[in-house]
């Protein structure tokens, strides 16, 4: 199967577009804190959900499991818990910038050192985007792609400092109740540089999907293997915080009680995961309906929990179609998610108070995310047809040849 660059394209948006709207079906969950919903939801993300695609659709899973060299297997893992780390504060990153602020803060810093330090480390950069070598007639391209989304995350986080001036304290508490950008901007960098490990954890896996492949797997579904080590990795790191705070906060009676206590009462429903601020008036009113919806909660979490795993499903069968440019796949797929998520943030109304010029300023940054997926798979597209046009050449010239005599 000849990679398609503009069908991996297709695939990364659907992809953003399940990582985008994860975060909308914890907005359902009601007296659960934190520590609570984001567990119960990464159980469904980093265990059921990638167990579930492996066994369906990756040939003698057990066997490509236990051929996968030890320290392949340990790099891999490794690169997923480091990226748990990450994840652990993206929920803080939410909290005080906002579901569109916050997603393009952290992913920017995340496109960034995913996609530029692979090839850094591997000497390739040089090669395969400045195209030093003459073999990569797309590499320019490419490279520029990620810079117009590097601009274009620029260009939000521009919009999201206007949009702090523009709110003032009433709109802060409006649709981000505890909306500050400094912290929240601290927050985000350590969230997106330790997120960008997940792209490392696929370079590191990259002979797992030769394994795979090597037992019939088709070329759609040989990182599912992969995707499933780095999620034990983050299961790992997840699941040991969220015990933690469970113990800490006296929260892990939550997940199959009937009724909440009264101190927790004012816990979930934001999406944001935070515990209710204690100086606010909702937290200082009397609560009267302590009785937690335990199956609506689960079901929701459920559901986002399966539209998290679902950007990373995606995401594999897009980089199958990238060819030799498979590392420029994560700009692609930051770049998806952050248009998905600042429609949403539109949709929930968290620009609502801004002045037309930040919302202009969203709109452009809309204008170079879309533009800078299209760039990388045209260049990819453009390296790919030059490949192709090049074997074919090699293939034509011994049979002229074979005339001639």
């Amino acid at each position: 199967m000849q990679p398609n660059p503009l069908l991996g394209v297709v695939f990364h948006w659907l992809g953003g577009l399940a990582s985008g709207s994860f975060y909308v079906p914890y907005k359902g969950v009601r007296k659960w804190s934190w520590e609570t919903f984001w567990l119960a939801g990464g159980l469904f993300s980093w265990l059921i959900c990638p167990w579930i695609g492996a066994l369906l659709l990756t040939n003698d899973l057990f066997a490509v499991l236990k051929e996968i060299p030890a320290h392949t297997f340990w790099m891999t893992y490794l690169m997923g818990a480091l990226w748990g780390l990450g994840g652990l504060t993206f929920g803080l990153t939410m909290r005080y910038l906002g579901m569109s602020l916050g997603m393009a803060v952290a992913l920017g810093y995340c496109a960034a050192f995913g996609t530029l330090v692979p090839p850094l480390v591997k000497g390739e950069f040089a090669d395969k985007l400045l195209n030093h070598a003459g073999t990569s007639a797309g590499g320019p391209l490419v490279l520029l792609g990620v810079f117009v989304c590097l601009l274009g995350i620029a260009l939000g986080g521009f919009a999201g400092v206007r949009k702090e001036r523009d709110m003032g304290n009433d709109g802060k508490s409006s649709a981000i109740k505890e909306f500050s950008l400094w912290k929240g901007l601290a927050i985000a960098t350590f969230s997106g540089v330790m997120s960008s490990c997940f792209s490392y954890g696929f370079q590191f896996g990259d002979p797992i999907t030769k394994i795979s492949a090597s037992h019939g797997t088709g070329p759609l579904w040989v990182g599912l293997p992969v995707i499933l080590v780095i999620l034990l990795g983050g299961l790992t790191t997840n699941f040991l915080w969220c015990v933690l705070l469970n113990f800490k906060n006296g929260t892990g009676y939550q997940y199959f009680a009937s009724h909440v206590r009264e101190e927790h009462a004012h816990h979930g429903g934001t999406g944001g995961g935070e515990h209710g601020p204690a100086g606010t008036e909702a937290a200082a009113a009397p609560v009267t309906d302590l009785k937690i919806p335990v199956l609506g909660n689960w079901f929701f979490c459920a559901l986002a929990g399966t539209f998290w795993y679902f950007q990373f499903f995606f995401y594999q069968m897009g980089e199958s179609q990238m060819g030799n440019y498979k590392f420029s796949s994560w700009t692609l797929h930051m770049a998806s998610i952050i248009i998905f998520s600042t429609l949403w943030g539109i949709y929930f109304k968290e620009w609502r108070g801004a002045k037309p010029l930040t919302k202009s300023l969203v709109v452009v940054m809309l204008l170079f995310l879309v533009g800078s997926t299209c760039i990388i798979g045209w260049g990819n597209k453009v390296s790919e047809d030059a490949a192709n046009a090049k074997a074919a050449a090699q293939v034509e010239t011994p049979a002229a040849t074979a005339v001639q005599k």
